[in-house]
Formats: C-alpha cells, structure tokens, sequence
C-alpha cells in the first residue's frame, strides 16, 4: 500500500487553477506561497503569449 498523506494543507493556484499541497521546503512560508510552481509565479504579470 503506498504511503499517503491526507492531513496536509492544500491550496488553489489563481493562474492554473490547481490544487497543490503542502510541501516540507515551504514549511515557514506556506502563508506566504501563492503560486503553485515557479512558471506560474513567472506567468503572474498577464495573459499568456501565444507565437
């Protein structure tokens, strides 16, 4: 049976739209983490650019 882990907070990411968990990196920033992944933190500004 593989390992879970039920009991860790969880947030929305506002550019993707995902949910995304707690992780030990984040553990004195999680009030402050808001994006989901560094692209995501990067794509923050605006709309996506399409080539």
């Amino acid at each position: 049976m593989p390992h879970r882990k039920p009991h860790l907070p969880q947030k929305i990411c506002p550019i993707c739209r995902r949910g995304f968990t707690w992780r030990k990196r984040w553990v004195r920033d999680w009030d402050r983490v808001i994006y989901c992944s560094e692209r995501c933190r990067r794509n923050r500004g605006g709309a996506p650019s399409h080539a």
